[in-house]
C-alpha cells in the first residue's frame, strides 16, 4: 500500500528580480511572487522532533529566493523549472508544485495576475 505523502508549503514569497523578454524588464526588474509546495514524508521528523528528518522551510525559502535572483531568463516557465530543480535537490523531496506569479507583467489590459504552475517529481 502506498503511503500518502505530507507537504510543506511556502506561499507568497516575494522576490525582486530581472526576468523578462523586454529590455526594460531586464534593466528595471520587478517583483515575482512564488508559491511552492513540496511533498515529502514528515513522519520521521514528527516522531523524533528532529529538524534533520524534514526540509528546513526557512533555508528552503532562501534557496528559492536565491534561485529567482540569479541569471535572468526570458520566461517564467524557465524560472519555475529552476525553482523545481532547487527544491528537488533535497533528498527528502518527492514532488514539488511551483507557481511563479508575475503581477506586473507588461500586459496592455487590466489584470490581477499572470502565473505559470508546474509539477515535477523525482525521475
Amino acid at each position: 500500500m502506498d503511503k500518502t505523502l505530507d507537504s510543506i508549503s511556502i506561499t507568497g514569497l516575494r522576490i525582486d528580480a530581472h526576468h523578462g523578454v523586454f529590455d526594460h524588464e531586464r534593466r528595471d526588474g520587478q517583483e515575482f511572487v512564488i508559491d511552492t509546495t513540496v511533498w515529502l514524508d514528515v513522519s520521521g521528523a514528527a516522531a523524533t522532533d528532529e529538524l534533520a528528518q524534514t526540509i528546513h522551510y526557512g533555508e528552503l525559502a532562501v534557496e528559492i529566493a536565491d534561485a529567482v535572483r540569479r541569471d535572468p531568463v526570458d520566461l517564467i516557465e524557465t524560472l519555475a523549472e529552476r525553482i523545481a530543480t532547487t527544491v528537488l535537490a533535497h533528498p527528502a523531496a518527492h514532488e514539488v508544485r511551483v507557481t511563479v506569479h508575475k503581477p506586473h507583467a507588461p500586459i496592455p489590459e487590466r489584470f490581477d495576475d499572470v502565473a505559470v504552475t508546474i509539477v515535477r517529481g523525482r525521475a
